[in-house]
């Protein structure tokens, strides 16, 4: 039983590091393209429309709603020790550093990184790829970068309205249902706000783009199997991602702060 466990957990280690290895691969053949081709603008431009002009409603309504539970819960904790005066800096901050980033990301993965995985994969599996390929047009090039690339910039800006929409909606829930002193409020923002903490939330928010675009596109790339192997892969993307996320968020957070 104890070899069983112990050869179970050695493929598992085996697996992993293998995937990790090709996706390092598939990362460092994009990079290259990247630095020795020209990058197709207009291609960035529509991925950029697709992936946050396409999600900014789901991206602001999540960033609204956590904002105005964020205030209830900050409101009933504070009130327990005469603080309420601290609860527009607790849901700035919240906001700023990990909610806005970290949601942002998230929905971005569900709709927009379980799109790319599909369409590359179908495109894969249809043998489109390799038809792109004969015709030598360079794949990264025409299908990788301009997702990855319009992902990661395109974050930033997702994450500041997200974060936005959840101050606005903490301000409303705190001032006009929970009676908080709208001066107060204000004032308490101004001091303990920092530029520090926005800027820490779009470095967040930009890695947060890369990581999930590269997964994204990676496992679309490498999907087998047809239509069963779409669905298969599309669910790992979105899983995968959505772990990344958290892990960097982490790492990030421990290295900033």
């Amino acid at each position: 039983m104890f070899f069983k466990v112990v050869d179970a957990l050695g493929k598992v280690a085996i697996d992993t590091s293998s995937n990790i290895g090709d996706a390092s691969l598939f990362l460092y053949d994009i990079l290259r393209s990247l630095l020795s081709t020209k990058i197709k603008l207009k291609k960035v431009f529509y991925q950029m429309n697709n992936v946050g002009v396409n999600s900014f409603l789901v991206v602001t309504l999540t960033g609204a709603c956590i904002g105005g539970i964020l205030a209830y819960h900050t409101y009933n904790a504070l009130h327990r020790f005469n603080g309420e005066q601290f609860i527009s800096p607790v849901v700035f901050i919240s906001m700023v550093r990990e909610f806005g980033p970290v949601l942002s990301a998230i929905m971005v993965t569900g709709r927009a990184g379980s799109a790319m995985t599909a369409e590359i994969g179908t495109m894969q599996i249809t043998e489109q790829i390799d038809a792109l390929q004969t015709l030598c047009i360079n794949i990264n090039q025409y299908l990788m970068i301009p997702r990855i690339v319009a992902t990661t910039l395109i974050m930033p800006f997702l994450s500041i309205f997200c974060s936005l929409f959840g101050i606005m909606a903490g301000y409303i829930v705190s001032v006009y249902l929970l009676g908080v002193n709208a001066e107060m409020y204000m004032r308490m923002l101004r001091q303990h706000a920092e530029l520090f903490d926005i800027t820490s939330g779009l470095i967040k928010a930009a890695c947060f783009g890369f990581l999930l675009s590269w997964i994204a596109t990676y496992k679309g790339y490498r999907t087998t199997g047809g239509a069963k192997g779409v669905g298969t892969n599309t669910t790992q993307s979105v899983v995968y991602a959505c772990l990344a996320v958290f892990i960097a968020d982490y790492i990030l957070t421990a290295l900033m702060f």
